[in-house]
């Protein structure tokens, strides 16, 4: 039907569908995020995954991640993180499991190395706590050279070990049982 009001109640019409509501902002939230995964090729799947981030800065701020770890990122010359580090360094500090794919030099391992050091929190002396498992030794040279420069001053100790004989030798004959 036909609704007939006066043109003061027409101003507080207005007035009342110009308020946004809960529902409203979070759809606008919605649709700036999704415009922004858009704009950088990002596509995820799942329910209820955190938003992406736009700068390293949001990692401070938003996530706590360690100061050091911050300076060794800018130190390594980083400056605006790639697609890959947007959306898989945010799903991980919410820890969230995680399957990624991105090109070869998009930055992955710093996509997983921030989120590692940032859960560890600080070193402690009771033995291994993360592992990293790589396909070959080119890979697990380049993950661990880069978790050295991330990790630098923070008091974490990175090893890598590639054969079970040099282990033992470097940490002990009873480092298999102990660890």
């Amino acid at each position: 039907g036909i609704k007939w009001m006066s043109s003061l109640e027409a101003k507080i019409e207005d007035a009342k569908d110009k308020q946004p509501t809960a529902e409203k902002l979070e759809r606008l939230r919605r649709e700036k995020v999704n415009r922004f995964r858009n704009k950088h090729r990002i596509s995820v799947q799942g329910t209820d995954l955190p938003d992406p981030i736009a700068t390293f800065d949001q990692l401070q701020k938003e996530y706590k991640v360690h100061p050091k770890i911050m300076e060794n990122i800018q130190a390594a010359g980083f400056q605006v993180p790639t697609p890959i580090q947007m959306q898989a360094i945010p799903v991980m500090l919410h820890g969230r499991e995680l399957l990624a794919s991105a090109p070869t030099g998009s930055g992955k391992t710093l996509a997983f190395c921030i989120p590692l050091l940032t859960h560890l929190k600080q070193p402690r002396n009771k033995g291994f706590r993360a592992l990293i498992i790589s396909p070959t030794r080119e890979l697990a040279s380049q993950t661990h050279r880069e978790l050295v420069k991330l990790a630098e001053g923070t008091g974490f100790r990175i090893h890598m070990i590639h054969k079970a004989a040099e282990a033992a030798k470097k940490f002990g004959p009873k480092s298999s049982k102990k660890y």
